[in-house]
């Protein structure tokens, strides 16, 4: 959902950045409703998910090969997830049948682990872990490469960590949120990609998917204002061919390239704070 252009009081926001608030506003900018600002008891909760989140992937890193099933890292998730106290956040989420998104190659996001889906040597994978802990909310993805890949898809997915490099650079307080989307689809394609336009980040924490839907094919100084307190995803999806896409219709998740060349993800979960940013999930 995109933030829309509307003013709120300005007593509603903290005394320490009202006076900025209200200047921006006088602007014109866009700006998050305050309750969308993230508490210090709110932040202590989300650090708490990210770090089973950031966990869960760690163990994922450290196991995942050729010749293990999807369905495999599905359990695997499931169960340290669990283990530490969370809960997978995409189980049972608008009716998705399993605990993370696992998408490989063509597959662009949103795949459904399968016992049949087999990872081979020279696979490219998104592994996508989303976690609920005492009602916080977390969420990042790593791209895999599944033993020795192809120097294609080995820039592929290097570019793609470096688009999310250069977007968290661009997260300050008083920015905007289309600098970040600027300086990733400038650097995508710098290296002959595409940038997924549909489909893009959001604002997380006390709900899986809040204010601001975060667009990466935006320009410098447009969207929402970028607040301490704000958090959400920095998560580019960068296609070695042509941005358009597909959606599976057997099962209505799976988001396949529409030219079904390779696509790569990186997601990390950034807050805004008061002299620039901090990673809450890799």
């Amino acid at each position: 959902m995109r933030s829309k252009h509307k003013s709120y009081p300005e007593s509603e926001y903290p005394d320490k950045i009202r006076d900025t608030v209200r200047y921006y506003q006088s602007m014109g900018h866009i700006v998050l409703p305050p309750h969308l600002l993230k508490t210090p008891k709110q932040l202590e909760g989300m650090r708490a998910s990210s770090r089973i989140n950031v966990a869960v992937l760690d163990y994922i890193e450290k196991n995942i090969r050729p010749g293990i099933s999807t369905a495999q890292i599905d359990r695997w998730v499931y169960q340290k997830t669990t283990d530490m106290g969370g809960i997978p956040a995409p189980l049972g989420y608008e009716g998705f049948p399993k605990s993370v998104c696992t998408s490989i190659n063509d597959v662009i996001c949103h795949g459904i682990p399968s016992s049949k889906e087999i990872l081979q040597e020279g696979d490219i994978i998104n592994v996508d872990v989303s976690t609920i802990y005492k009602g916080y909310y977390s969420d990042s993805s790593r791209m895999f490469c599944i033993g020795s890949v192809s120097p294609e898809k080995e820039k592929l997915v290097r570019t793609a960590k470096e688009c999310v490099k250069l977007g968290l650079e661009q997260v300050k307080p008083w920015g905007f949120l289309g600098d970040i989307g600027e300086v990733i689809h400038k650097h995508a394609r710098a290296q002959g990609y595409s940038v997924v336009r549909e489909i893009g980040g959001h604002g997380i924490g006390l709900a899986f998917h809040e204010d601001p839907w975060v667009s990466y094919v935006t320009h410098k100084g447009t969207g929402p204002l970028l607040i301490p307190g704000m958090a959400f995803t920095i998560e580019p999806m960068i296609n070695m061919g042509r941005p358009g896409f597909y959606i599976d219709d057997a099962n209505g998740w799976t988001v396949y390239t529409a030219d079904h060349k390779p696509s790569a993800q990186w997601e990390i979960t950034v807050l805004v704070t008061e002299d620039g940013s901090e990673v809450l999930a890799w």
